[in-house]
């Protein structure tokens, strides 16, 4: 996998930050699994997906359509734009990362926000194939996805039907939604962000609640 040569992506991979780790990682798994290849986005291939993360790093006039109704149009034709471009040409995209002048392009601004966007994109690839298994992430890493998760818990849990609280092996909790009954969510930082984001299914997780809470929460339309 990767794209050999001293380019792009090479000389990212020189720098540490989990956001270029976690893109270069993603890189290669939508090159390996191919443009038709499913993910865990309903209803998009790895075409879509690449698409995805290229528009909402390069074009923020209409990336903005991801939260904003008004800007949905225009997010639509920058889609289809993308998507109709060579998938190398994503892919490449994809390595290269923001252009100079992009916000993402500061480190600190990459790293707070695309650290967990490229995690839970490379999983969205990884476990839409056959015969996955769960990455065992490096301890900085997992901490890193915790802190993280600490921070976005309220905004990615606010649609749960019932309280929820997440809980890593070792005990540390988080509440993502205050409410009765409760449903408490076990596994390690990366399952956790998963569950959060709307991939309860594909999530490697312990549910711990009344069945039918615990059934609610698993249909939910959790994530930001």
């Amino acid at each position: 996998m990767g794209s050999g040569g001293a380019g792009p992506g090479r000389r990212l991979a020189g720098m540490s930050t989990h956001a270029k780790r976690e893109r270069l990682l993603l890189a290669d798994l939508l090159e390996a699994a191919g443009p038709q290849a499913p993910t865990l986005c309903e209803g998009w291939t790895c075409r879509d997906l690449a698409a995805h993360v290229v528009v909402r790093e390069r074009r923020p006039d209409a990336a903005g359509g991801l939260l904003l109704k008004v800007l949905k149009e225009r997010l639509d034709r920058a889609m289809a734009e993308y998507t109709a471009k060579p998938y190398e040409e994503l892919i490449r995209l994809i390595r290269t990362g923001p252009p100079k002048l992009s916000v993402y392009a500061l480190k600190q601004v990459d790293e707070a926000a695309n650290a967990v966007e490229f995690f839970v994109h490379a999983e969205d690839v990884r476990r839409a194939q056959p015969e996955w298994s769960p990455r065992t992430l490096d301890p900085v890493f997992s901490d890193a996805l915790w802190s993280r998760l600490e921070k976005l818990a309220r905004l990615t849990g606010r649609r749960s039907p019932v309280g929820l609280v997440l809980r890593r092996p070792d005990g540390r909790t988080a509440v993502a939604h205050k409410g009765v009954p409760v449903v408490t969510v076990t596994g390690e930082p990366g399952e956790l962000t998963l569950f959060c984001f709307g991939r309860q299914a594909a999530a490697a997780v312990d549910l711990e609640g009344e069945k039918e809470s615990v059934s609610r929460l698993t249909t939910a339309q959790l994530g930001i």
